[in-house]
């Protein structure tokens, strides 16, 4: 599990603010699906989609998402580990390939998150952010994610990541707009495979 629990550039839950911010979430929380529960609808609900506000910097690592409020959801996917992490959960990334509307090209890379529970093994959240329409919500055993697998070319991507794909992290550094993050979104044409990841 060590690699779900570290602090790196990205998911830099070392930072005084983030780690701050972990300790006093799971103060106000009892168990470990409590804290992971306040975690998540930390940011599903108090950090906004960039994509949905049209607003705030392109942001990347856990540090930044906190400082200004907002990310894509690769972005916030990076900082709800970053919180779990903290708190000691074991927190992976994942990612879906889907559709951007409905149905058909283009695709794009979707972020979100596999929390390690002891009492359900590794479950799927998704903080991305609620909205008519979406209804992304932590009730274990139950996953209910924010999209749902439609059409053949959308799949899960296979694998639980210690850290972001190379292709999001090139996404979120290359633009430096909102927009333009937007019109170039990371995908993979093929299924990802990992090898030795576990599922």
């Amino acid at each position: 599990m060590t690699p779900y629990l570290v602090s790196t550039s990205i998911i830099d839950w070392k930072t005084p603010a983030v780690h701050a911010l972990a300790r006093r979430l799971a103060a106000e929380a009892q168990g470990e699906e409590a804290i992971a529960r306040r975690c998540f609808e930390f940011v599903r609900d108090e950090i906004r989609h960039s994509w949905d506000t049209r607003s705030g910097p392109v942001t990347l690592r856990a540090s930044e998402v906190l400082a200004h409020r907002t990310g894509y959801c690769y972005a916030k996917s990076h900082l709800l580990a970053a919180l779990l992490r903290a708190n000691g959960i074991p927190t992976a990334l994942c990612y879906q390939r889907l559709s951007l509307g409905d149905g058909g090209a283009p695709y794009c890379l979707h972020g979100l998150n596999a929390v390690y529970l002891a009492a359900h093994g590794w479950y799927r959240i998704d903080a991305r952010g609620n909205k008519p329409g979406v209804d992304a919500r932590f009730a274990p055993p139950h996953e209910q994610l924010a999209f749902p697998i439609r059409e053949n070319a959308e799949h899960d991507v296979e694998g639980l990541f210690a850290e972001p794909l190379q292709t999001v992290v090139d996404a979120l550094t290359r633009h430096s707009t909102i927009e333009q993050v937007f019109e170039n979104l990371p995908d993979l044409e093929a299924p990802l495979r990992t090898a030795g990841a576990p599922t």
